[in-house]
């Protein structure tokens, strides 16, 4: 008798296939009801460690013994003859097969039945427990929030609103610079000013737990501030504090808020801050005035009192010549006026230029004035490079700062980097999300991507905000909704604050030239060739970005060349967009691209969306 007929005669090998099976059966058992008691995780596994173990154990005992109505004995004790090993090989192939059907049966039950109740209650618990955390961290997150609103003018003079505005503006600025707090935006809080808006509903617009909002009231140098600190989601002041002093106590009484709102909302605060939160630039009473004026009109973009602003740096900065702030503002003005007013462009950037220089030489850690250098860079032929260059130094210096995102955003998007630029506009809405021009800009770009309704959205929110040039862009909507009639009106309307240096009446012609027949078309080009056969013409974007909407691509390049310091920003971002392929498809786009300095641009920071270098060193642009 060989090895192996003896291992079956002595129901070895059955034994094992026994003990396979059984075991098999045991960890599925196992798998799946100790999750329901919450075993641990070590009481499965030395089930199976035992399993293991007892496999070999088991198969030495079906060699040595064999069962008999007696009982359990030694192989070697029993007869062949009385050996009933033969009908228990047969019991046990029984009890394998009827042990097999039992854990397919229960196999099959648990993978059809039982495991799909038992991961989906798995993902339930999951999700629940992952929505529970998400909910706390927002929850916690969103604890150090706060929005600073535009402070009463309890003064007698009702002149002095410029300054509770400045005061509330200083310390929402100084409060933005605390790491671990979130500020909503100067825009967007004191976009609530004089409306007596249910404080639970200016937390849920601008996604903040607390308010602080206040009143000042001046009366000669004599000064009062009060200001209280509440939690939107019941009304509950956390402490309401009246602050006493004089104009020269201005800065103190600021620092006193500004401290009583990080000791409460318990935020941290950097090596810097621990010393002082806020830093006006200046210890000088009125030249601190004076700025607050021109920021006033500034932020308001109360354009015919401009020069009035400009005046009021200019003594602010006789009064203290090393107040850096101030020339960091009027270089803003500066760099800004051409795009309100009828001025010499080359004068005002260079002015802008200038004040922007000296600013960062009194203080370097300002992020303004990069910001309006690269603002002004880009007007410059051959400036995109230096402009990105310096919008990178002030975001780096201030990634929050509302204006330089903006402004970073749309050269980005005017220079080919569309979905770079798109996100910068993002960021810079996250920040303050009511600023009327970055709303504008957004539903501009979701126009020029197709997207007609979240674009309506946007533009609409614009113009309800008092921003009119948003009905410019509302016009090609209701156009391609087929409304040629309504597209024109709201074109006339949207561009009335931008037709300089045209006659009475150009907007409309243009407006019909753009939306109407051949006849009105043709009349709407003799007007613009009227306009630039003048001499001494200072131009304006909208002359570039009309010949482009009257299918005159060609014309609208060369002139952009001829005039790169005014602003044409509304061209650049419909050339790159599918409604400029016409002009991106002419044989002198690439020298129009060289010329305007987009190609070292390009070659420096890579090429932009949608275009690639050929053999010759060109771009290609979809």
């Amino acid at each position: 008798m060989n090895f192996i007929s003896e291992l079956k005669r002595r129901n070895v090998i059955r034994m094992a296939g026994l003990y396979l099976v059984g075991a098999w059966l045991i960890t599925q058992v196992a798998a799946t009801v100790l999750p329901l008691f919450d075993s641990p995780p070590w009481i499965a596994r030395s089930i199976v460690v035992l399993l293991m173990i007892g496999f070999i154990p088991a198969l030495i005992v079906a060699w040595i013994f064999e069962l008999t109505p007696e009982g359990l004995k030694r192989d070697s004790e029993i007869p062949e003859a009385q050996s009933i090993a033969p009908q228990t090989a047969r019991k046990m192939e029984r009890s394998i097969l009827l042990l097999l059907a039992i854990a397919l049966a229960f196999f099959g039950f648990d993978k059809f039945y039982l495991a799909p109740k038992r991961e989906a209650n798995l993902v339930s618990v999951a999700t629940k427990a992952a929505t529970e955390k998400a909910a706390r961290q927002e929850k916690s997150e969103n604890e150090k929030s706060i929005a600073v609103l535009a402070f009463d003018n309890m003064s007698a003079d009702k002149d002095n609103e410029y300054f509770s505005d400045g005061v509330a503006e200083e310390i929402l600025n100084s409060l933005s610079k605390v790491k671990d707090l979130r500020v909503a935006g100067r825009t967007s809080s004191f976009s609530f000013k004089g409306k007596n808006q249910d404080l639970r509903v200016i937390g849920k617009t601008l996604g903040v737990a607390h308010v602080l909002e206040g009143s000042v009231r001046k009366q000669g140098d004599k000064l009062r501030i009060t200001a209280q600190l509440i939690r939107v989601s019941d009304g509950f002041h956390l402490w309401s504090e009246t602050f006493d002093g004089t104009d020269a106590d201005i800065f103190a009484l600021q620092e006193k808020i500004a401290r009583l709102v990080t000791s409460e909302l318990k935020v941290a605060l950097n090596a810097g801050q621990q010393n002082r939160l806020i830093d006006t630039g200046t210890t000088h009473p009125e030249a601190y005035s004076l700025y607050l004026q021109a920021t006033s009109i500034f932020d308001r973009r109360d354009t015919p009192h401009f020069h009035e602003a400009v005046a009021a740096l200019q003594k602010a900065l006789v009064l203290d010549p090393k107040y850096a702030r101030a020339h960091s503002r009027l270089a803003t003005l500066y760099a800004t006026l051409g795009a309100y007013m009828d001025i010499d462009y080359g004068l005002t950037n260079a002015k802008a230029i200038t004040e922007a220089n000296a600013a960062l030489a009194l203080d370097p850690s300002l992020a303004e004035p990069h910001a309006v250098l690269g603002l002004t860079y880009g007007k410059q032929r051959n400036g995109y490079l230096r402009q990105r260059e310096e919008f990178e130094r002030a975001i780096a210096l201030d990634p929050n700062d509302v204006n330089s995102n903006f402004w970073y955003g749309l050269s980005l998007v005017m220079t080919g980097y569309r979905e770079a630029g798109i996100a910068r506009l993002e960021h810079a809405l996250s920040i303050d999300p009511m600023m009327p021009n970055i709303v504008r800009w957004r539903g501009v770009m979701y126009f020029l991507d197709g997207d007609l309704n979240n674009a309506e959205l946007y533009l609409n929110r614009a113009r309800s905000s008092g921003l009119l040039f948003a009905e410019r862009e509302l016009s090609y909507i209701v156009f391609q909704r087929g409304d040629g009639a309504t597209a024109i009106r709201k074109w006339t309307e949207g561009t009335r604050g931008l037709q300089k240096n045209l006659p009475t009446g150009s907007t409309q012609i243009i407006a019909d030239g753009i939306f109407g027949d051949a006849a009105a078309h043709t009349r709407a080009l003799a007007l613009i060739d009227d306009v630039l056969a003048q001499p001494q013409l200072r131009s304006s974007g909208m002359i570039p970005l009309s010949l482009l909407l009257l299918d005159k691509p060609e014309r609208a390049l060369a002139l952009v060349l001829k005039t790169p310091e005014i602003d044409n920003s509304d061209f650049f971002a419909r050339m790159w967009s599918a409604n400029g392929k016409q002009a991106r498809a002419l044989p002198e786009f690439a020298a129009f691209m060289r010329q305007m300095g987009l190609v070292e641009l390009w070659d420096t920071y890579g090429a932009p969306d949608n275009c690639r270098k050929n053999n010759k060193g060109d771009y290609v642009c979809e």
